[in-house]
């Protein structure tokens, strides 16, 4: 019979998720297919709701949209930025419909660890999470 104590340390080593997309559909499914399988996921739709829970949590691995909103800006580079300034360990997936080579070598330059084009199916994603916590983050060569 698990204990309390059982579940807080099985809580513990779950990988912290969190997914960043203004499409509550994809925020939902998302952490629904994570939580299934082992992940403690968060989820935001906006830039300033995800960076409070950047700078309060420490994400393993951060899923997220390159455009937020309505805006026609992919603010998701600046939360790129935003997240290897505080935790250059996380890992960072751009899962985005706005997919050109120009961006994706933008979102890299960044400090991006994938770039993803949607729709993508769940199990894809998943692989490409795996393949990244089972690998060693590498040095984003970001712009000065």
């Amino acid at each position: 019979m698990w204990s309390g104590r059982d579940e807080k340390a099985s809580r513990a080593l779950m990988p912290r998720l969190l997914v960043v997309d203004d499409e509550e559909s994809i925020c939902f499914s998302m952490s629904e297919y994570f939580s299934l399988h082992g992940y403690k996921v968060d989820t935001a739709s906006e830039m300033e709701e995800a960076e409070k829970l950047i700078e309060a949590t420490d994400y393993k691995v951060v899923i997220q949209d390159l455009r937020l909103g309505a805006t026609r800006n992919p603010d998701g580079l600046d939360m790129i930025k935003m997240i290897r300034d505080q935790n250059p360990q996380t890992r960072i997936i751009v899962l985005t419909a706005y997919g050109s080579a120009e961006m994706e070598d933008e979102a890299r330059r960044c400090g991006a660890d994938a770039f993803l084009r949607k729709p993508k199916p769940l199990s894809q994603v998943a692989q490409v999470v795996q393949g990244l916590l089972e690998s060693p983050p590498k040095q984003a060569a970001r712009p000065a």
